[in-house]
């Protein structure tokens, strides 16, 4: 019979701390002019992660399609083969690549203008 006793007044106390609690987060609420967030308002957009407004989004996504079209571009450019069943660079076709521009200008390398 006695720990019905001590439930009551346990619970008793509980509620009455919330209560306490509840009036305070209120009166702090009123004191300093805040409104607290609800769980949903502060959940994360996957579209839209920092809370941009319409137009700025927009503008970003069109930034990164742009982005993500160029570096595809890029990519596209650089020579690869395929090596023990991994790609990797084709340094000889990047070194090809870097001689084709040197031959072509003659005269017009560094070298040629030192000591001409």
């Amino acid at each position: 019979m006695s720990w019905i006793l001590l439930l009551g007044f346990a619970l008793s106390v509980f509620f009455m701390l919330v209560y306490f609690l509840a009036r305070f987060v209120n009166h702090m609420k009123e004191e300093q002019n805040l409104e607290i967030e609800t769980f949903k308002d502060g959940l994360i957009d996957k579209d839209n992660p920092v809370g941009l407004t319409g137009e700025e989004l927009t503008k970003l996504k069109d930034q990164q399609a742009e982005a993500q079209k160029h570096l595809r571009e890029v990519i596209s450019k650089i020579p690869v083969v395929q090596k023990e069943g991994k790609f990797q660079v084709d340094m000889d076709a990047v070194k090809k690549r870097k001689e084709e521009p040197a031959k072509s200008n003659g005269a017009s390398t560094p070298q040629a203008n030192k000591n001409g």
